[in-house]
């Protein structure tokens, strides 16, 4: 182990620098902020899992559980929901899942906290350039959504909020 994160004559490590916390505000679904704890929870379980093991010569993985755990709970301080009643509207805002024709194939994207965000799912945080763009626009319209590689119009086919957590 390097001797860079560890307390001169101890052998405690340093805490591990916090994760950074985003900027923006903290805007989470229901079902985001059952994440959002469920990963406490199991951060929580870990920690304890490594502090009872036997041999605990490595320390490492127990500081960053506790890093993880600082994290989380910052997350879940800041956390502000909206509620589904809330976010059921005619245009796209946070908490909806919107249909678009996107080149001519129709993809569904759900515009969610940055916690939750997952482009792999189709799930974009609000500030991201997508949903930027998305955002304000009714079924019908259509949007620029300015990249990198060049624009793209995109036609807004459907909006609904998202379902509650089962």
């Amino acid at each position: 182990m390097s001797r860079a994160f560890v307390k001169e004559g101890t052998g405690e490590l340093e805490p591990l620098p916090d994760l950074p916390i985003s900027s923006h505000p903290n805007y989470v679904t229901p079902r985001g902020l059952a994440a959002l704890k469920a990963r406490l929870l199991a951060r929580q379980q870990d920690l304890a899992a490594l502090k009872a093991r036997a041999e605990r010569l490595d320390r490492l993985p127990e500081a960053a559980a506790e890093r993880d755990i600082r994290y989380l709970e910052a997350r879940l301080r800041s956390a502000i929901l909206v509620e589904a009643a809330a976010r059921h509207s005619s245009e796209v805002q946070f908490g909806c899942r919107v249909v678009v024709d996107l080149a001519g194939e129709e993809q569904v994207f759900e515009i969610v906290g940055e916690d939750e965000a997952d482009a792999t799912l189709g799930r974009i945080a609000p500030h991201a350039p997508l949903a930027r763009a998305l955002i304000g626009a009714e079924v019908g319209d259509v949007v620029t959504w300015r990249r990198p590689s060049g624009t793209v119009e995109i036609e807004v086919l459907a909006i609904a909020p998202l379902d509650p957590p089962a």
